[in-house]
């Protein structure tokens, strides 16, 4: 047996349940709600120029990431944590199954899950949207689909690694809101604080360079870079789009990429040891 086993036995569940109908039902409903307020009404949602497909990805990115973060804890805080807390973690382990074969397989599993719910929804609202604008541009659909699949593997695996370093689920939801509360609601502060402690506890007339990694620390900060590296003529000329002015050679949306990366593997690496060498 393999990890590919447990993926499978996972997603199995999730698709027999109600939940991931539910999930998919508010997403499409979500999805299409965006896509026709944002073509029939851009005035209402902040368009000031003639709504395009460059804008409707980046109106619908926000509301997706916070749609995409919050969903990952949902559906993710219970993945291994919720094992171990009823103890049928060890009937998983005492078939022919190694701990890594089940985090992998747990995190693989629960991807598929809302990986499913986000290209069903994107594909129906961009769908609408693209009818509606009268416009179909499939390379900009196509790669706001890869970028935001690629925050969902990032999101789930930080929420599947906090579920792991536990044995108890409210530990696990409590870890999972923290980071959400830290990175995605009140890191905005963060930067702030440090350039005015560096600043001799004053804010500068502008901001430093080094500052803007830091800014983009979060995952929802660094998907829109990414979506700014794959699309940079939409980003430039739609709402929301583009990259503020700093000088610095880092400054630049493929930070993004980077960002991206180094939580995908900070989660592998901790959840993965936490969870092998946790006594069960």
């Amino acid at each position: 047996m393999s990890w590919t086993a447990v993926a499978k036995k996972d997603f199995r569940d999730a698709v027999q349940s109600r939940a991931l109908w539910a999930l998919l039902a508010v997403f499409v409903v979500l999805s299409v709600v965006l896509s026709y307020s944002y073509a029939e009404f851009p005035a209402l949602v902040g368009g000031t120029e003639q709504a395009t497909v460059g804008g409707l990805v980046f109106f619908t990115s926000g509301i997706v990431s916070l749609f995409v973060s919050l969903t990952a804890i949902v559906v993710c805080y219970k993945a291994i944590a919720g094992e171990r807390e009823l103890g049928s973690i060890k009937l998983m382990l005492a078939l022919p199954h190694s701990r890594r074969d089940v985090f992998v397989g747990k995190l693989v599993g629960r991807t598929g899950v809302l990986s499913l719910a986000l290209a069903v929804g994107l594909v129906v609202g961009l769908g609408l949207g693209s009818v509606l604008l009268g416009s179909f541009e499939p390379v900009p659909l196509v790669l706001f689909l890869v970028a935001t699949l690629l925050f969902a593997v990032v999101y789930v695996t930080i929420v599947v690694s906090i579920s792991a370093t536990t044995g108890s689920t409210s530990r696990a939801t409590t870890g999972a809101l923290g980071f959400f509360l830290l990175f995605e609601l009140l890191w905005d502060v963060v930067p702030m604080g440090v350039v005015y402690v560096a600043n001799g506890f004053s804010l500068p007339a502008q901001m430093p360079d080094w500052i803007f990694p830091l800014m983009q620390l979060p995952p929802s900060s660094a998907y829109v870079l990414v979506l700014n590296a794959l699309l940079p003529d939409l980003a430039d000329a739609a709402p929301g789009g583009g990259v503020a002015g700093f000088d610095a050679f880092y400054a630049r949306p493929e930070l993004g990429f980077v960002v991206l990366g180094f939580w995908l593997v900070v989660g592998l690496a901790v959840g993965s040891y936490r969870f092998v060498n946790a006594d069960l």
